[in-house]
């Protein structure tokens, strides 16, 4: 008799509706019968996350140990799929006057993933152009426009973009507010890793009213992002099959 295959998800972290986040993610995940999800909230039980076939992540500040972010890497370079969503690569330190910084900390977590997230504009529309219309997990998606975090990033390693923005401008609340290159700004990639490799899909911010305590009493609207739009989920989807090792097609 076949196994099902082990997801894990990892949701938690700051300043994000994680209870809507976590629900929808195992909505769609309940639509395979062969899938036995593990839920945790940070990456501390190691050795279910290796005994795990694949490992699904939406967070915002969740630092691992050292220990914890070794395993991360091997996970992935010994052959494993990780689909890495939103925050995964956040590590924020807030201050006075409703500031932010990201410091240059937790690089083995950045490596594996491929990106550290350093900054995002004011919640507004964006567009979005598919950047390798023949790769099967973006393949007949159309431009859209998308009402989400637009994350301003450093990379490392060997990227291969797969949806992309532009973006010239003020960053404000965070630090690393001058973004002035008018670079391509990812917002899906791969990062292909030894055996494995990592699906980034930066979209997918949703606040509730009480999430930004204890700096923000109450927020003044629900924000649910990238949530709101069909495509989302279309590339959900795809995502939780490329993790599985399904043909996409």
């Amino acid at each position: 008799m076949a196994r099902p295959k082990q997801i894990y998800l990892v949701v938690g972290g700051k300043y994000h509706d994680m209870d809507f986040a976590r629900r929808e993610l195992l909505g769609l995940l309940a639509e395979h019968d062969d899938v036995h999800t593990v839920v945790a909230e940070d990456y501390r039980d190691v050795a279910a996350i290796e005994a795990s076939d694949a490992l699904i992540t939406y967070t915002c500040d969740v630092r691992p140990s050292e220990e914890e972010q070794c395993t991360l890497r091997d996970f992935v370079a010994g052959g494993k799929r990780w689909y890495a969503l939103h925050g995964t690569n956040s590590v924020l330190d807030a201050h006075e006057n409703f500031e932010f910084s990201c410091p240059r900390t937790h690089t083995t977590l950045m490596e594996t993933l491929g990106s550290r997230f350093l900054a995002h504009p004011m919640v507004e529309p964006y567009r979005i152009s598919v950047a390798a219309p023949d790769h099967p997990l973006v393949a007949g998606i159309e431009p859209f426009e998308a009402t989400d975090e637009l994350y301003l990033c450093e990379y490392f390693g060997e990227i291969e973009p797969l949806l992309e923005t532009r973006f010239v401008g003020d960053a404000w609340p965070f630090r690393d507010n001058d973004w002035q290159a008018d670079d391509p700004r990812l917002v899906m990639y791969v990062r292909p890793l030894g055996e494995g490799a990592v699906l980034y899909l930066t979209l997918g911010h949703c606040r509730g009213r009480y999430d930004m305590r204890p700096l923000v009493d109450e927020y003044p609207v629900i924000e649910r992002g990238a949530w709101e739009l069909p495509v989302f989920y279309e590339l959900l989807r795809r995502g939780i099959r490329w993790a599985k090792k399904e043909e996409l097609t």
